[in-house]
């Protein structure tokens, strides 16, 4: 076949099916026989990483990691090159894809089947095969586990240009929004908080009651949208260095009788601003990357944000949520109204979702009328709160349709929270899961996916 190397050509070629025959009976014996061993010595190589051991952490991973892997080596014993590959191809191409989304390096893959077809040829002679049996088995093996790999790196580094192209245009678009307002909201978020902390102060409730810089809608601000908005300027580490300070430094002095606490913090809060502006003045225009109906993000985006968003949530511990939003009988709106009826719903769902989310918080246009929503540092009790709030407040308002009144709708949302698993995809179905229960239960309701364990 043309997908496969020259080697790969000539095994198949030079031998019967006879010996063909039984080296995969050999190694399918072998494999069966070992699973556990050679689970154990692929995965060894992963462990030595520290990104990669990150991923082997998770407990959903890990029972997955020995079926998984067993049926990858038995799925090898099936494969017939001199036949249609086709489906065997796609499955791994699928799990090249599925590497580059968890960024697990494409060198501890190739290392992990090194060892594999290392650990499998030894396994092989002291199985005590007739020699002819063995070697052609190792030659199987081989050629089969370099195929596989081939298709899994070139799917990999496909992959990742490609979540490399949308992280950048992400960015740009970002930067692409108004500016000006982004920049006066911003402004205005840092100074309602440290106002709020001025008037706690002298209204004798301490320096609490506007709690941390960090924790502000400000803080949360610089930490989820400036990181991708400015990413890579030298400004945004310094501006959350003084955040830092503030929190740990100023905040706490103002509950002593030093008089210059006021003005120490007012002088921290004074060069934030001051960086704020140099942060905005590099913006600059880029191209449009939001839906152009509901004026929420396009999902192309999707990966780029929920990327960073789980890594972030891993690395600081900090919760993550995501709201799978449909709006109900929407296909019946269509029909009894119109498409340009239909439009208004999902323009009001949008500007409804919109409006209940804070500004570091990300809306997407997943599907026709779905809508998925990522809420940043927010823990499964949060996130149901918030979800009912927006089902809440859909039903409550009516959508006003030119010639028809007032239209009453409604939606079904499912609510799941980062469980300590690497792969967005997973947090994606399990709100996918919880909006289908939601939905089967009745519609104008919210369901939350079963809590998942972070070890």
């Amino acid at each position: 076949m043309s997908t496969t190397t020259r080697r790969t050509r000539f095994f198949w070629e030079v031998t019967t099916t006879e010996d063909q025959d039984a080296a995969r009976a050999a190694l399918t014996t072998i494999i069966k026989a070992n699973t556990d061993r050679l689970v154990s010595i692929f995965y060894d190589i992963f462990l030595e990483d520290e990104t990669a051991s990150a991923f082997l952490s998770h407990g959903v991973v890990q029972q997955r990691l020995s079926p998984s892997l067993r049926a990858w080596m038995l799925d090898l014993m099936s494969a017939q090159p001199t036949g249609d590959l086709t489906a065997f191809n796609a499955r791994q191409i699928k799990i090249g894809e599925i590497h580059a989304r968890l960024k697990i390096p494409v060198q501890l893959v190739l290392a992990g089947g090194s060892v594999l077809k290392t650990e499998i040829g030894f396994k092989l002679i002291e199985a005590g095969y007739p020699e002819r049996t063995a070697t052609n088995a190792i030659m199987m093996v081989d050629d089969l586990i370099d195929y596989a790999m081939r298709l899994m790196s070139a799917a990999y580094f496909k992959d990742t240009k490609r979540h490399v192209r949308n992280d950048e245009a992400f960015r740009l678009f970002s930067l692409g929004q108004d500016i000006n307002l982004e920049r006066e909201t911003q402004r205005a978020a840092l100074m309602e908080w440290s106002q709020t902390v001025l008037f706690g102060l002298f209204g004798n409730r301490g320096s609490e009651a506007a709690g941390t810089l960090s924790s502000s809608t400000f803080g949360l601000w610089i930490r989820h949208r400036a990181g991708v908005l400015f990413h890579g300027s030298p400004i945004l580490p310094t501006i959350e260095e003084l955040m830092l300070a503030v929190d740990k430094i100023a905040l706490p002095r103002l509950n002593t009788a030093d008089p210059n606490t006021v003005a120490d913090l007012q002088r921290r809060v004074d060069e934030i601003k001051y960086l704020i502006n140099d942060l905005f003045q590099s913006a600059s225009s880029v191209e449009n990357g939001r839906d152009p109906l509901t004026r929420t993000l396009n999902r192309r985006f999707l990966p780029s944000v929920l990327s960073r968003e789980l890594s972030m949530a891993q690395q600081d511990q900090t919760p993550l949520s995501v709201l799978m939003v449909d709006i109900d009988h929407f296909k019946t709106i269509n029909d009894q109204y119109s498409h340009s009826i239909g439009d208004l719903v999902l323009s009001h769902t949008a500007e409804t979702l919109l409006s209940s989310v804070r500004s570091s918080d990300f809306v997407f246009r997943y599907g026709g009328e779905e809508f998925l929503i990522v809420l940043v540092e927010t823990g499964a009790e949060e996130a149901a709160l918030i979800a009912e709030r927006i089902r809440n407040d859909i039903q409550s308002h009516a959508v006003n349709v030119p010639g028809h009144g007032p239209l009453l709708t409604s939606v079904s949302i499912g609510v799941a929270t980062h469980g300590g698993h690497p792969d967005y995809e997973y947090l994606i179905n399990s709100a996918d899961r919880a909006l289908y229960t939601a939905k089967n239960s009745g519609r104008n309701r919210i369901s939350l996916a079963p809590s998942a364990p972070n070890h």
